[in-house]
């Protein structure tokens, strides 16, 4: 983890929106953390394309989640993910 995480910074789910609000993050390596608390059941786009929808969460303020969509090729292969996932 350590070599992964070299040169990067961890943004905590629950920091994100004030963090994107004050700093310039596609200006920095970052990483962060989240897991699965909801999942929506897979759900139909206007254009007929299935899409999956995940709340997610760093368990540090439960008040605060992240919708993270799952469009394409990343709906296909983790729309079976289990709730609870990190």
């Amino acid at each position: 983890m350590d070599r992964k995480m070299a040169n990067r910074k961890l943004i905590r789910l629950s920091q994100l929106k004030s963090k994107l609000a004050a700093e310039k993050l596609e200006e920095i390596d970052w990483v962060t953390f989240g897991v699965i608390v909801k999942k929506v059941t897979p759900q139909s786009a206007n254009n007929g394309r299935t899409f999956s929808i995940w709340r997610l969460n760093d368990l540090r303020d439960l008040n605060q989640c992240v919708s993270l969509f799952l469009f394409g090729e990343v709906h296909k292969e983790h729309w079976k993910t289990d709730q609870g996932t990190v």
